[in-house]
Formats: structure tokens, sequence, C-alpha cells
């Protein structure tokens, strides 16, 4: 089969003789139809996170059709249209009985290579995937957008962090009428059968206009979050952070934007933030952006370590979060990028095919046309 295989630091083989896997037990065998190119394995393509070590086939963001069936799957056909979780987990541990399959001790993400273990990813025709990560996709959905439901799953899952705030009450047991049908047992993590996903009311402010940040002025819109304000370098984000939804964007470098952020906010700052860049300066904004007892979520993870305003967090009693992946937000994912409430289209910079994935790596990589999301499609 046709794969595009990373041989070594930021070089690429488009192979058309790779081996085709074959689905065992429990497994299916999907035929890709679109996987997009992931900040991450941009980041990872120069081995400076050290989760991309060659040769791997590299992508995590995908939807395809499955074209054959292992032994003792029943409840997936030859024709369904599906995307899937990026990490494939046990099932069975502790972690992933408790709902939190992003922890589980034996993940493994699709795509990543980072020592321990080398598992290809989706830049290729077909892949094996466990059923247990799959997830159905309306005939009406384009793959295209279909393989947005990880990055948005991403987004869904830091909002859903937010808790203990005003917006906390979005959590709560739903009360059942008698002639409702009834709802699944809420595990948490705010998916589609888990109740209520409307908060009220709350401020947030998102350090990071890229696409996952957008994606979160998004999700934060969606869950009925009153006030959202973006932050980030490039004015063009910025502007569309706002069609978007963010009520207020601003430039990283204003002077004084922390303290302008807390006074806009009331004076002692917003309910919470996110964090979605993973480096010194955003972070050291974000925390210092919220009120007493407030919240910080750390999704973005480019730099292994940062200075760190301990005495801000301390006096202020602010919560930190980190945002691991997702953990059940797939069928919301699917949902919303369906009708619309999360929209993706805007957010799609091009379409093309695998073939030619080498040179979008590598205008990605050079950062200089303002590219949110390529969709490689191997067909």
């Amino acid at each position: 089969m046709k794969a595009l295989v990373l041989t070594a630091a930021s070089e690429f083989s488009y192979d058309t003789s790779f081996p085709e896997p074959t689905p065992s037990a429990g497994e299916v065998l999907v035929n890709i139809k679109a996987c997009g190119i992931c900040g991450s394995d941009i980041h990872g393509m120069d081995g400076r996170s050290g989760r991309r070590q060659p040769p791997i086939v590299m992508g995590h963001e995908a939807a395809g059709e499955i074209v054959a069936v292992g032994e003792g799957v029943t409840d997936w056909e030859i024709g369904d249209r599906v995307t899937f979780d990026s990490t494939e987990y046990c099932g069975e541990c502790d972690e992933c009985q408790a709902g939190y399959v992003n922890l589980c001790p034996k993940r493994k993400v699709l795509g990543v290579s980072p020592g321990e273990y080398r598992r290809h990813g989706c830049f290729a025709e077909k892949i094996v995937l466990p059923e247990r990560i799959l997830y159905r996709i309306p005939d009406s959905l384009a793959y295209e957008k279909a393989a947005f439901a990880e990055p948005v799953s991403i987004a869904l899952h830091a909002v859903n962090l937010a808790d203990g705030i005003e917006v906390g009450e979005a959590f709560a047991d739903p009360v059942e009428e008698e002639d409702e049908e009834p709802k699944a047992e809420s595990c948490g993590h705010g998916c589609e059968c888990h109740g209520p996903e409307e908060a009220k009311g709350g401020v947030a402010v998102v350090v990071g206009a890229g696409l996952i940040g957008l994606l979160v002025v998004q999700a934060l819109k969606a869950r009925g979050w009153e006030r959202v304000i973006a932050v980030d370098l490039d004015e063009k984000r910025l502007e569309l952070a706002k069609k978007l939804g963010a009520s207020d964007a601003f430039h990283a470098k204003q002077e004084g934007l922390a303290a302008h952020i807390r006074e806009i906010c009331g004076g002692d700052g917003a309910d919470a933030s996110f964090e979605v860049v993973g480096a010194a300066a955003p972070l050291d904004l974000a925390i210092r952006s919220v009120r007493k007892g407030g919240q910080v979520i750390l999704i973005g993870n480019l730099q292994p370590n940062t200075p760190f305003p301990l005495q801000e967090v301390v006096t202020r009693q602010l919560t930190i979060k980190g945002s691991c992946s997702c953990a059940g937000e797939y069928p919301e994912a699917i949902r919303r990028i369906e009708d619309g409430s999360i929209q993706v289209e805007p957010l799609l910079s091009a379409v093309a095919p695998l073939e030619e994935g080498a040179g979008w790596f590598q205008r990605l990589y050079d950062n200089k046309e303002g590219l949110l999301k390529v969709v490689l499609k191997p067909e």
C-alpha cells in the first residue's frame, strides 16, 4: 500500500509498497479517506519532541471506511464510515474503567514512536485499529470534516476540566422527566450521553489562537460561557477568533495585557484561562489573567520546562490543571462538527493528495503562510 514515511529528521519518503496490515481478533481494517497534519507532527518531524523517531508513519487525526473485520467483531461491518480516538487504550486498567482512557498506562498514540513503542499512523492507505476506539460518522459528514473530531475532542476535554466555578453546574446529573428517554449515567467527561452541556455564565481567556485555541474558543461558546477573550501574536488569527465567537481579542505583546484583562473582567480577572501554546510567556499570562480562586487549564506542551510564577499561584489560590488528549468527548465532537456549533471549515487551509505530503509538511514547518489545518487524502 501507499504510505508517507518519516525516514529521518524532516525527511519523507512516499512509499508505494509499504506492508499492508491485517486485522486480528477484535480489530478492523480501515481505508483512510482523510488525515489532518497535527501540530505535534510538525514539532516532531525534526526530532525536537522525541516522539516521532523514524522510520514512522505519522498521522492520528483521521476518518475512513471499514474494509475488513477481524474475528469476533460484531458491532462493525464493511462499509461503515468511522473516525477514531488517536489513543489506543487497554480498556481494562483502573484508569480505563473509571473513564480516564487518556491516562491508560498502556496507551499508545497512533503515528507516534517515542522509543518504548512504535505505532504507525494514518498517513497511509490503510490502518488496523481495535474496535473499542471507533466512532460512527453520519453519511452527511465529509471525511475531511470528520478528521477534525480528534482536535475538537481535545478542545472539549479541556473545557470540561474547568469545573467548580460559575459553570460547574453544567456537569451536574440531569433531572429526568417522566416522558423523556432515560440518559446514560454520567461519567463526568461531558460527552453526548453525559447530561447537560450548556454552561451558565463565566469568563475565559484563551492564550494562543492556533488551531486548538480556536477550537477551545468555540467549545467555550458552545457550552454557554458568557465571554471569551483570545490572545495571540497573529492579527489574522485574532480576527478569526472573533468571527468564531471571541468577545475580545488582544495581541500578546500589548503592554500591561494581564492587568488590562483583569480590569475588563471586573478588576480581579477571568474565571478560567486556557494556555494553548506551552511556552513561558503564554503560561505567565494565563496565570496572571485569572481571578483569585480561578482555574488555569494547560493544553500546550511545546516546551518541556518553563519558569513558573509560584507566588502568584499560591497567594491567589489558583487551580492548575493539565489537559491530556481526550476521554469520551468524541460523540459530542462529531455532533458539533455536523451541526455547525463548532465550525471546522474556516480552519481548513488545504486538502491535498498524500503523495504531496512532504511539501505540505515543510510549508507548515516554515510557518510563513498562516496555514492552520492541512488534510491529506491517500486517494
